[in-house]
């Protein structure tokens, strides 16, 4: 059961990736003398450089839209990083405070005033 969930799950996520990237649509680039080859690599190996290496996405220019658009993105991933890490560190306190609750139940009150304090 766990494993079509999976794939249907990384399945929804690779495309809404493949919608925010495509949202952004990248400063028309000069023609320079380039090496021939670029032009033969797939879109997904340009898109790959671009995130490893966001001097390489800097258009030349004025109009440049990928590194405020990545930072956006790099921000959105450090705000869900930092819910989820509070999340977790509330579920253990609180996972914790019912442990010593079922051990001494004579001492609920003090329990629940730190841990209500301490989230």
């Amino acid at each position: 059961m766990s494993a079509p969930r999976s794939l249907v799950l990384t399945g929804a996520v690779l495309l809404s990736c493949g919608a925010l990237f495509s949202a952004f649509v990248p400063a028309a680039l000069t023609r320079t003398s380039a090496p021939a080859s670029i032009g033969n690599l797939p879109m997904a190996a340009m898109s790959a450089a671009a995130l490893v290496a966001p001097t390489a996405a800097h258009a030349a220019g004025e109009g440049s839209v990928w590194i405020p658009a990545l930072s956006a993105v790099g921000a959105g991933f450090a705000i869900g990083l930092a819910a989820i890490g509070s999340g977790v560190g509330q579920g253990i306190a609180s996972g914790r405070c019912i442990d010593g609750i079922s051990r001494q139940p004579e001492v609920a009150d003090d329990l629940r005033g730190v841990l209500l304090l301490s989230l």
